[in-house]
């Protein structure tokens, strides 16, 4: 009898154990259990409020010198100064690359207006750019226009590789909210049409009839020319431009510069 019931209260006590282990133990073992502990993923940074900060669980591991992650905000752009006679620099208006070129003045209230004479009944017709402009008498003649749209030439120098001309066309630079703006950017422009190292001194500005005059020196080493740009509104898609230069070699034709600038007109 003491026996049998020894046996009844051990089993008793087995069952008890089994089933408080049934309790404890989850029924999905595994996949949860078997996970490794690891520190949260950190956020990506936002411009918005930082979440709260929550406390590493004691389990994990982390070195108590670990500093905490920063975000660097990113460095302002550095400041690019536009190289005179390049492409204009990213960030800079037209204007602007124009006063930071050594090459080309600035145009000062002291710049005299020039006196034009009577305009020329001979013109030619230039309907791309809206304009009439002043057929010039001999030693002018008309030559191959492109990439103009109209040109005349003077007669080659021996012994110079420059020459004087007389074109025109629709503006090829970026037109400016003023002609005065306009004219000075296709004089900067002109330069390309004159021998490397050119620089301009300022000889006339005036309005004219819906656009504006520069009449300028271009001095090249020992040499130079006499050179003028017009921006007229010849009612195009863009204004029209005409420019003249004659070099000193052949100065007898600096007069022609001034028929010039009185004789370019709005096609009727």
């Amino acid at each position: 009898m003491v026996y049998r019931g020894l046996a009844v209260a051990g089993a008793v006590v087995v069952t008890a154990v089994a089933v408080a282990v049934a309790v404890v133990l989850p029924s999905e073992p595994d996949e949860v259990v078997a996970r490794p502990v690891t520190a949260p993923p950190a956020a990506p940074p936002s411009s918005g409020p930082a979440p709260a900060a929550v406390e590493p669980a004691p389990s994990a591991s982390l070195p108590a010198s670990a500093p905490a992650e920063t975000v660097t905000p990113a460095a302002p752009a550095a400041q690019v100064t536009p190289t005179p006679g390049a492409s204009l620099a990213p960030g800079y208006t037209a204007m602007e690359a124009l006063y930071a070129d050594p090459r080309v003045p600035r145009l000062t209230g002291s710049v005299r207006r020039m006196s034009l004479p009577a305009p020329s009944r001979k013109v030619t017709r230039d309907r791309r750019s809206g304009l009439a402009v002043p057929k010039l008498p001999r030693p002018w003649k008309a030559y191959g226009a492109a990439p103009f749209t109209t040109k005349q030439v003077l007669p080659k120098v021996r012994g110079s590789a420059v020459r004087g001309m007389f074109v025109t066309c629709p503006l090829p630079i970026m037109e400016q909210d003023s002609p005065r703006d306009s004219a000075l950017l296709a004089a900067r422009w002109t330069l390309n049409h004159h021998p490397k190292g050119a620089r301009i001194s300022w000889l006339a500005s005036q309005p004219v009839k819906r656009g504006w005059l520069l009449v300028y020196r271009v001095t090249y080493g020992k040499r130079h020319s006499r050179a003028a740009v017009m921006v007229v509104d010849g009612g195009m898609r863009k204004p029209g431009l005409a420019f003249v230069t004659v070099p000193d070699a052949q100065r007898k034709q600096w007069r022609d510069i001034a028929r010039v600038a009185a004789g370019v007109r709005v096609l009727g």
